[in-house]
């Protein structure tokens, strides 16, 4: 799951948590914002910093297979 927002408390975190109680094993791996105070800039700058750009979060994706 991919979000722009912390991976603490998002989107990400609730959904774990329903597949978790609906009995759901899978593998599940997010990426988003760490849970810290970020840095403020343009949105570009700040998504390739953290992560979230397109480009970084296909890196990842793929490094996962």
């Amino acid at each position: 799951m991919a979000e722009n927002h912390s991976v603490i408390g998002g989107l990400g975190e609730a959904v774990a948590g329903l597949l978790m109680r609906s009995g759901v094993t899978t593998v599940f791996r997010q990426i988003g914002l760490p849970d810290a105070f970020l840095d403020a800039g343009a949105l570009p700058t700040l998504h390739d910093r953290y992560g979230i750009s397109t480009q970084a979060m296909s890196r990842q994706i793929k490094a996962w297979t």
